[in-house]
C-alpha cells in the first residue's frame, strides 16, 4: 500500500469513527421556528374566511398540516401561554389570568423552549412568547423586545419599560394622549412603512436572526412572538386600504345573546373598554363597531406580511429544507358575537385557535379535523425533534400520528378553562359549566350544538332530546377532569 492510500484510508475511517462516537450531532436535528400570534381567531382565509387577505399564511398552510379543530386552553393571553409553553392543563388555581408567571405557578416544570436548550438548540425569545418579559429568563439564549432594553430616562427594568410602550401608537395625537394617560385609541391607521410599528421592529429582529443563526453549526428554536392583532389595531395604513368598509359587516349575532344563555358567561369586555374612544357600558355604535373590525382585518393582514417576509429570509438561507415551522394564536377572539368584544369567554369564538405545522422533512400536506388542543403542542414539537419529554407532567399527546394520517380522529375532548367556568369540547359539542370555587357546586351550564353550527346561538342544556349528551359530559368533566376543577386536599 502506497502512503497516499494510507492516507485516504485514515481519513475515511477517522472520520467514521468520529461521527459514530458523537449520535447526538445536534447540528443534523430540525430547527423550529415558531409563530405565535396574540388574538388571532381562525379568520384567515385558509380557514374559509373570504374576506381575510392572508396570503403568506394560506401558502404555509398549503405547504404543511392545518388543524381546523384546534383549541387554546385558557382564554387568556398570560395563561394560555404558560399552558402551552409547560404542556400543562389549567386547574382551579394555576393559569388563571393574563399575568401568570409560570416561574411562580409552576417552579419546577420543564419548560418547553428549556427542553430544547437543554438539548444543544439555541433558543432566542423575540417578542411577546411568555407574557412576562422577565418569567423563566434562562429558558433562552436570548429574551428580546423592540424597545424594552433600551436605555430610558424613567430608570425603569425592561419589563416595566415595555409595560409602558407597548401599545405603540404611531400619530402624534395617539402618543401624546398615551404618554399623559396611558391609554388612547382603540385603533389606528397611520401612513408609515411597516417596519415602524413594534410588530415590524419584530420582524427585522427575527430576520437577523436567521441570518446569524444560518452560522452555526447549532439547531435553533427560533420564536417571533407578535403583538397583533391584539388591541389596539394599529397598522400601516396599506393595510387598512386593503379592505372596502362598506363591505364590512358585524356578525349577524351581534346584538344577542344565545338563547336561554347563562348571565354570567357574557363577558362586559373590560379590555376593550380600557380604551378611550370605547364607551365604558352599552355597546359600540354600529359606526365604531365596523372600525373595530376594520381594524382587525388589518392588523391579520399587516402581520402576514410580516409572516412572508420572515418565511422569505428562511428560504434564502436556504434553512426552509430543515425547519418545523408552526403557526398559533395564544386564543380566539370576540368580534361583536352576542355582544361581546375581545377573549375571556368560554364561547368558540374565545377558545378555538388557528394552528398550523410545516414539516419540510414530511411530503405530507392538507388539513385534518381531529380535535386537539395547545397543550398537545409541546410533546408534538419534541417527538419530531427526537426529544426526551419530562416524566410526569404533560397533558398533552404527540399530534405526529395526525400529522403523517389526516383522517385519524383526534381527542374525545379537550379542556377548557375561564374563570370559573369549565368547557368540556368534544368534536359536536360544547359543554361548560360554571361552578362555585367555595363549595364546588354546579351554578349553572351551557350545551351548544357545534354539528348544527358553531355561533352557539341556543343553550339546550336543558332539551330533552340533549340529555344523554349532557351526562356524558358532565361525568367526563367531573371523571376525567376532576383534578382541574377541584382543589386538591
Amino acid at each position: 500500500m502506497n502512503f497516499l492510500k494510507f492516507c485516504i484510508l485514515i481519513i475515511f475511517f477517522g472520520g467514521f469513527f468520529s461521527c459514530k462516537t458523537n449520535p447526538k450531532n445536534t447540528a443534523q436535528k430540525p430547527n423550529v421556528l415558531l409563530l405565535y400570534m396574540d388574538d388571532l381567531r381562525p379568520e384567515i382565509a385558509s380557514y374559509g374566511a373570504s374576506q381575510i387577505k392572508s396570503p403568506n399564511i394560506d401558502a404555509l398552510a398549503k405547504k404543511g398540516i392545518q388543524f381546523t379543530n384546534a383549541y387554546c386552553n385558557v382564554p387568556v393571553c398570560g395563561a394560555s401561554r404558560a399552558s402551552m409553553l409547560t404542556g400543562m392543563l389549567p386547574t382551579k388555581n394555576r393559569f388563571l389570568n393574563y399575568n401568570t408567571f409560570v416561574e411562580k405557578e409552576t417552579p419546577n416544570a420543564i419548560t418547553l423552549p428549556q427542553l430544547f436548550k437543554e438539548n444543544g438548540y439555541t433558543t432566542i425569545s423575540n417578542g411577546k412568547i411568555y407574557h412576562h418579559l422577565d418569567d423563566r429568563e434562562n429558558d433562552w439564549n436570548e429574551v428580546w423586545r423592540p424597545y424594552a432594553f433600551d436605555k430610558n430616562n424613567k430608570g425603569l427594568a425592561p419589563t416595566d419599560y415595555w409595560q409602558s410602550l407597548w401599545k405603540d401608537y404611531q400619530n402624534k395625537e395617539n402618543i401624546a394622549e398615551y404618554k399623559a394617560t396611558n391609554t388612547g385609541p382603540a385603533y389606528e391607521s397611520t401612513q408609515v412603512n411597516d417596519s415602524i410599528y413594534i410588530d415590524g421592529l419584530l420582524t427585522e429582529k427575527v430576520i437577523r436572526d436567521i441570518k446569524k443563526l444560518k452560522k452555526t453549526n447549532k439547531p435553533f428554536f427560533l420564536t417571533a412572538g407578535f403583538i397583533s392583532p391584539h388591541l389596539p389595531f394599529n397598522a400601516p395604513k396599506k393595510y387598512w386600504n386593503l379592505y372596502d368598509r362598506k363591505s364590512i359587516k358585524q356578525p349577524q349575532n351581534y346584538n344577542f345573546i344565545p338563547k336561554n344563555a347563562p348571565k354570567m358567561s357574557i363577558s362586559n369586555w373590560p379590555e376593550m373598554r380600557a380604551y378611550s374612544n370605547i364607551p365604558k357600558t352599552g355597546q359600540v355604535s354600529d359606526s365604531i363597531a365596523i372600525d373595530l373590525i376594520h381594524g382587525y382585518y388589518a392588523t391579520v393582514s399587516y402581520t402576514d406580511a410580516l409572516i412572508g417576509k420572515i418565511l422569505t429570509e428562511l428560504k434564502t438561507q436556504n434553512l426552509d429544507k430543515n425547519t418545523i415551522v408552526i403557526l398559533v394564536s395564544d386564543h380566539g377572539y370576540n368580534l361583536q358575537e352576542h355582544t361581546q368584544w375581545a377573549k375571556f369567554t368560554n364561547y368558540n369564538t374565545s377558545t378555538q385557535v388557528p394552528l398550523i405545522i410545516y414539516n419540510p422533512l414530511s411530503k405530507k400536506s392538507g388539513k385534518t379535523n381531529a380535535l386537539v388542543e395547545l397543550v398537545d403542542l409541546y410533546p408534538t414539537l419534541a417527538h419530531l425533534c427526537n426529544l426526551n419529554i419530562p416524566k410526569n407532567q404533560l397533558d398533552g399527546k404527540s399530534l405526529v400520528a395526525n400529522l403523517a394520517d389526516l383522517s385519524k380522529a383526534g381527542k374525545e375532548t379537550v379542556f377548557i378553562k375561564k374563570g370559573n367556568g369549565f368547557t368540556v369540547k368534544s368534536l359536536n359539542f360544547s359543554y361548560t359549566e360554571f361552578i362555585n370555587p367555595k363549595d364546588n357546586s354546579t351554578i349553572t351550564a351551557m350545551l351548544y350544538d357545534h354539528s348544527v353550527n358553531k355561533s352557539e346561538n341556543e343553550n339546550v342544556v336543558n332539551y330533552p332530546e340533549y340529555q344523554k349528551t349532557t351526562q356524558k359530559l358532565k361525568f367526563i368533566l367531573h371523571t376525567k377532569y376532576l383534578s382541574n376543577i377541584k382543589e386538591k386536599k
